[in-house]
């Protein structure tokens, strides 16, 4: 206790506690992974792929491609299915005409396309914010489909507007398998995910959130407003217009711009809502429970017994309570399940000490 006095031996402890707890969500971070991309593979069956992890694999990636966009940088979208379409049909048409494309360079020119795109619609938020910017970007989920089925080039001239998965090689190995097509994903929404987390710890993203939380003040203080709101307009397209591809290429495998409706973009906003805005990790929380949520439901259907419920209104009843737990969460955790893991890890952390 000698170093209390002066608060040396206070200030150690504390360096000493954070650096344990880092290397602790480091190593737990490790492990998940490993088992990720070491386990599942080999215990996993094709439904678990098909219907479950990929689905949640590649909605986490387009609710962090919005998160950026809208926890981060404040900036509002209700465009993002039709950047994740964008991406999709762009990267079927770089690997369709461009003989020998690598398949993760075909889904990176996707996602830059999508890019583009995506700052052309942000153009607006230069001028107006809110409720006239959500209008703006609304404004991509009615033309970019509606340009996806008008012109055929971009199907191919397939007749019924739809385009099919390109062959899933990645340095001469086959992913076509669920297991193949799970690694992929996986490997690229980890890659992401990383690069996303560098993101927003560097200068680029405290001036999203310099911008997001004042951007009056940010102006004031040098902050280029037009340059922080495009970029993340740029860097949200991208990510989504990758997600859109993944969605495609290795979950459906053949996909029509229809499927990219506005009910997407509702469910990809869901994702952060429920997860949390402002968190990677809450992307991850908030696709889970989109997935698995349905899922659940329907099987505590199948315990009540017969009669009580129409299976016909199952679907109406699992939007009324999907409907209702957004709005529990809006009221009372507004930042969502990453708010909920926090207060949960810090409680075992303290466990069973409580001071």
């Amino acid at each position: 206790m000698l170093y209390s006095e002066t608060g040396q031996f206070s200030t150690h402890y504390a360096a000493d506690r954070r650096l344990f707890r880092l290397r602790q969500d480091r190593l737990g971070l490790g492990l998940l992974l490993a088992f990720a991309f070491a386990a599942v593979p080999q215990i996993g069956n094709d439904y678990w792929f098909s219907a479950i992890l990929i689905p949640f694999l590649v909605l986490s990636l387009a609710g962090l491609g919005l998160n950026l966009l809208t926890g981060y940088a404040g900036q509002l979208s209700l465009g993002s299915a039709a950047f994740m379409a964008a991406g999709a049909f762009a990267a079927y048409n770089f690997l369709l005409r461009i003989e020998g494309l690598p398949l993760l360079a075909g889904l990176a020119l996707g996602g830059l396309v999508a890019a583009l795109l995506s700052v052309a619609f942000g153009l607006p938020s230069l001028r107006i914010k809110g409720f006239y910017l959500i209008v703006s970007t609304l404004a991509a989920q009615f033309l970019l489909p509606w340009a996806l089925v008008k012109f055929g080039w971009f199907s191919n001239y397939n007749a019924s507007g739809v385009i099919g998965a390109p062959p899933l090689e990645v340095c001469g190995l086959d992913l076509a398998s669920p297991a193949g097509r799970y690694v992929l994903t996986l490997g690229i929404v980890v890659a992401l995910a990383f690069l996303a987390r560098n993101i927003v710890h560097s200068e680029l993203g405290r001036n999203w959130m310099a911008v997001r939380d004042m951007d009056t003040a940010a102006a004031v203080i040098g902050i280029p407003l037009a340059k922080t709101k495009l970029l993340a307009f740029a860097i949200s397209g991208f990510y989504l217009g990758v997600a859109g591809a993944l969605w495609a290429f290795t979950y459906l495998g053949t996909v029509e711009p229809h499927g990219f409706d506005l009910t997407r973009s509702f469910q990809v906003l869901f994702i952060i809502i429920i997860g949390g805005m402002g968190s990677i990790l809450g992307n991850f929380l908030g696709a889970a429970f989109i997935v698995l949520f349905p899922l659940l439901l329907s099987n505590l259907a199948g315990l009540v017994p017969g009669g009580l419920i129409d299976p016909g209104q199952l679907e109406n009843i699992q939007k009324m309570i999907f409907g209702a737990l957004i709005v529990v969460f809006l009221i009372r955790e507004p930042e969502g399940l990453a708010r909920l893991w926090q207060h949960f890890r810090a409680r075992v952390r303290r466990w069973p000490l409580r001071y």
